[in-house]
């Protein structure tokens, strides 16, 4: 089987390259793999190297490079999803990287029946300092970044969503596109009704891929605070794709105000257990990660935690307030402005969004060097 790997950038010249070169190196036959790659009008170099990529690599089913004008995640996704050839799609983040087999265990599983599948997805960063790996540890937490399926070990088991996934044709064309209006979100709701269509989505432990942590405090605490405020949006649009967990900084926040406020009127006991049960939480975790690391700098995840806690947790009452108050849905229009629902699912064909640039690629395999 065809099987074509999605990839949608906007000024991703950083990362793109490792992934390129991931691509390259994956072990199931080139002549089966097409690769789609999208760009939403980069500023950088990103559109060069896709086309340098295009013109260079040789053997594939196909390479094609596409437009994005829409600029968004979900936009380019819905370009791949009109222009893709293959009898299944992979979906890769071009932050991400992909092992060796990535393709070939989904391809596996694929054959044994499943329609849609991935793995477990970890997080890297760049550089080796100590604060750089203490945002990495961070990160990684389950305390830290949530309890999302995709970010687990466990047994071959069926999950509500995956980060990097391959969906076989026939998903795509029942479901549709994703729905523009949606941010962060897009795939939660995307996944939401891949679940009501009837289909289930396998996690297998043997396949695992990875997503570039944020480098830098306030770039993680910026997505942090992004997520947030598109789970508060999105619970005005598709509440049933998220999970209770996605609530818990939020929640987590309104106790603080509500514990602060007790304490002002007398009423301390509150305040004293919400403060005593959180940093308890916090060293455990902090102390799992010393034994781990075997750095002090573990300790410092304690005041991490509570940032990262703090910032996803603002954004979502923002985003409640947004959704419910302002009476403001994704997409800048409001909900008296909304004609309709969620974007409905389209069949595949049509013009699409996206100008394609195809070339098949015949010859032989050459080394990546991007």
């Amino acid at each position: 089987m065809v099987i074509s790997i999605g990839v949608v950038a906007y000024n991703e010249e950083a990362y793109l390259p490792y992934l390129l070169a991931d691509i390259c190196a994956q072990t199931y036959p080139r002549h089966q793999l097409e690769v789609v790659l999208v760009d939403g009008g980069s500023k950088d170099r990103t559109r060069e190297l896709m086309e340098r990529f295009r013109d260079r690599e040789k053997g594939f089913f196909g390479v094609q490079v596409l437009d994005n004008p829409k600029r968004i995640q979900a936009a380019g996704w819905n370009v791949a999803f009109r222009h893709f050839r293959g009898g299944a799609l992979a979906r890769i983040d071009a932050h991400g990287r992909i092992p060796a087999d990535f393709i070939a265990r989904n391809a596996a599983l694929l054959a044994r029946g499943e329609m849609v599948t991935g793995g477990m997805r970890a997080n890297v960063i760049e550089g080796g300092s100590a604060w750089k790996q203490l945002l990495l540890a961070a990160e990684n937490s389950m305390f830290g970044s949530g309890i999302a399926s995709c970010r687990r070990k466990g047994e071959r088991r069926y999950v509500s969503s995956l980060f990097h996934a391959c969906y076989r044709r026939e998903v795509l064309e029942k479901v549709g596109l994703m729905d523009e209006r949606l941010g962060r979100t897009e795939d939660n709701e995307f996944h939401y009704r891949i679940r009501k269509a009837g289909y289930r989505i396998c996690s297998d432990p043997k396949i695992c891929s990875f997503q570039y942590a944020r480098p830098a405090l306030p770039a993680m605490l910026a997505q942090k605070y992004g997520n947030g405020y598109w789970i508060g949006l999105t619970t005005s649009v598709c509440p049933g794709c998220l999970s209770a967990h996605h609530y818990v900084p939020g929640l987590f926040l309104g106790g603080i105000a509500a514990a602060t406020l007790l304490a002002a009127a007398g009423h301390s006991q509150p305040k004293r257990l919400l403060w005593g049960s959180y940093g308890s939480l916090c060293g455990l975790m902090a102390a799992a990660d010393l034994v781990r690391r075997k750095t002090l700098s573990s300790l410092f995840l304690v005041p991490l935690f509570f940032l990262l806690h703090v910032s996803y947790g603002m954004g979502t009452w923002v985003g409640l307030f947004d959704a419910f108050v302002r009476r403001k849905i994704p997409g800048g229009k409001t909900l008296a402005d909304q004609s309709q629902g969620p974007v409905p699912g389209h069949g595949r064909g049509g013009k699409g969004d996206g100008r394609a640039d195809v070339r098949r690629t015949k010859g032989r395999r050459k080394k990546s060097k991007v």
